[in-house]
């Protein structure tokens, strides 16, 4: 890639990452109520897109060979006993990570 293009490539990035973060600002303003479908898709969208989450780790588990999907299980419970302790979707889906991979790591190796 020559010093052009990679200018033009970051001043795209830029330019998008600036677009995504002003543009909501500007098309529902302050003094204007936001419309029903946005308050619902921001209602929704976070548990959707965590549930897909969860699909897409799990969808290579296989609970007739190798460790029968053990460790995803007790990654699961960690993440959901932690969501309702904390009530924080970072701190659930990093404990659950953590533990997942501390398992893989030390336990089912």
């Amino acid at each position: 890639m020559t010093l052009t293009q990679q200018i033009i490539t970051i001043g795209l990035c830029i330019l998008g990452t600036m677009l995504t973060r002003f543009l909501p600002f500007l098309i529902f303003r302050e003094n204007r109520k936001t419309p029903e479908v946005i308050q619902y898709i921001g209602k929704y969208l976070p548990a959707a897109v965590f549930g897909m989450l969860v699909v897409y780790c799990l969808r290579n588990v296989s609970i007739v060979s190798g460790s029968h999907g053990l460790p995803e299980l007790i990654a699961i419970l960690v993440t959901c006993g932690l969501h309702l302790w904390k009530r924080q979707m970072l701190l659930s889906i990093a404990g659950g990570t953590v533990c997942y991979m501390l398992l893989l790591h030390f336990v089912f190796a």
